[in-house]
């Protein structure tokens, strides 16, 4: 094989998007056929995508079309999890946008689909990609900021206006998105959250407020505070409400803290280890001597295409997988928990009762008794968005 043929399933916003980039733009990699339920959405592709670009109505007749060899799912996200089930058991290379689903029940199914597969299996984490947060990885893996004592991230410069939500009317409901900020705008910091520092944490009590600043029944402004197995503490913010927003990821260590923000990577490092200090030093007041470091960060920022052409290099020359789709669990698992613990008022430990948190996801859905008003584009111009 030279070349990977993919099919997309879902041409709405991302989907569209990726089209474009399987043109031309990810060597090895050719558009063969898009797949939508939405006839909207197909005249779309038969009016932007070259003819020779096959078109369906249905996963099914896509699947049995024999003009794929990989699959690119983007479709909302209670579907991520059957259509890679079903893709990866009929023999096609699988890669799904993020989330990888709504509940860790249904992704941990699709893993294991996965593993009896010997098909490669990806998920969309561009952000993997970005060399800033490639760098920070780097960084705490070779123990530079030593053993962990605190992470911080708040991420609210993900604005969303009532018109994002009213463009589509399975958007910010249970039923059909399974949740707000948490599962849309947020899986990439969530999934580096974890990646970047190789702990997840042992518990999580979060706060989540549902329609706080938008006409929406899901979660729009949420604060978690969580702690890990070597005793260290983290919190995490974000919201679609705030403008103008933040986002810092602040990571402390003994040998001092890393900054992640505005496009930069700061280490204040320090001379003598915190716990070393604290030993020897007799003095009273003082602390350890500290340098402001500006980390080097070169290439190019973190996008799908970076994705798209790790994927496509791993199905053609065996390329190790940037972001392996089984490793999507573990933002959900953070996400799931945030949830449960603001459903229940009370503490939840990792990993997540499954079970449970889709007893009360489907309570959720079956109670809701929230109209949602949609308008607007039934696709937006995704430019720019992670």
């Amino acid at each position: 094989m030279d070349k990977v043929r993919y099919g997309i399933i879902g041409i709405g916003n991302m989907g569209r998007a990726h089209a474009v980039s399987l043109l031309g733009e990810v060597n090895g990699a050719e558009l063969t056929a898009v797949c939508d339920v939405n006839p909207q959405q197909l005249e779309w592709a038969a009016e932007k995508l070259p003819e020779q670009v096959q078109r369906f109505s249905t996963a099914e007749e896509m699947f049995d079309s024999g003009s794929i060899d990989a699959v690119l799912i983007a479709t909302p996200h209670y579907d991520h999890p059957p259509l890679a089930i079903e893709a990866l058991r009929r023999g096609y290379h699988t890669l799904i946008e993020k989330p990888a689903g709504v509940y860790t029940k249904a992704v941990q199914e699709m893993n294991e689909a996965a593993a009896q597969s010997d098909r490669k299996f990806g998920i969309m984490y561009n952000q993997r990609t970005n060399p800033l947060y490639k760098k920070l990885r780097e960084l705490i893996m070779a123990g530079e900021l030593g053993e962990i004592r605190r992470t911080n991230w708040i991420i609210t410069n993900w604005y969303r206006s009532q018109s994002y939500y009213n463009s589509g009317g399975w958007r910010a409901t249970w039923a059909g998105e399974g949740g707000g900020v948490l599962l849309n705008q947020d899986p990439h910091q969530l999934d580096l959250w974890q990646w970047t520092t190789g702990m997840m944490p042992a518990r999580v009590r979060a706060f989540c407020h549902f329609g706080k600043y938008r006409d929406i029944e899901v979660e729009d402004d949420v604060t978690a505070y969580v702690e890990y197995a070597n005793g260290a503490t983290g919190l995490f913010i974000t919201t679609t409400g705030e403008a103008p927003g933040t986002n810092r990821f602040e990571i402390t260590g003994d040998n001092g803290k890393i900054v992640v923000e505005d496009g930069k990577l700061t280490f204040w490092r320090l001379r003598t280890p915190e716990p070393v200090f604290n030993r020897e030093y007799t003095g009273g007041f003082g602390s350890p001597e500290c340098w402001k470091c500006e980390i080097p960060v070169t290439g190019e920022e973190g996008n799908h295409r970076g994705i798209l052409r790790n994927f496509t290099n791993a199905i053609l020359h065996d390329e190790p997988l940037l972001a392996p789709g089984e490793e999507g669990i573990h933002g959900l698992t953070l996400s799931n928990a945030m949830y449960l613990s603001a459903w229940t008022d009370n503490w939840v430990d990792l990993p997540i009762d499954a079970e449970l948190f889709h007893e009360h996801l489907m309570e959720k859905v079956k109670s809701s008794t929230f109209q949602k008003t949609v308008s607007g584009s039934s696709a937006l111009d995704v430019s720019g968005t992670h």
